[in-house]
């Protein structure tokens, strides 16, 4: 799937049932639903899910829980926006 393709699901109610939980929580991060998307992640095992995690709580404004996950993730907390964070997280793990 493309990004393209992937934001164009935004009109629909529920995303495609074959994303990962990693994509369908960044889905909900882009529909405005910060609580559902951090609900499927804030149980998830993996690097990636702690990944998402830390971009949500960086979000939330909660820095210093957001720099707890990205810690767990095994990365940094970025500087740049966080649309251009969100934009990055969905190309990887389209891609992954």
């Amino acid at each position: 799937m493309k990004i393209e393709s992937y934001k164009e699901s935004f009109a629909l109610d529920t995303p495609d049932p074959q994303l990962s939980t990693i994509l369908k929580s960044l889905w909900y991060d882009a529909k405005g639903d910060w609580k559902r998307a951090h609900d499927l992640v804030d149980q998830s095992p993996g690097l990636d899910a702690a990944w998402v995690h830390a971009y949500l709580h960086r979000k939330e404004g909660d820095i210093w829980n957001a720099d707890y996950w990205y810690t767990r993730a095994k990365k940094t907390r970025p500087s740049c926006s966080l649309e251009e964070e969100w934009a990055n997280l969905v190309t990887h793990f389209l891609h992954v």
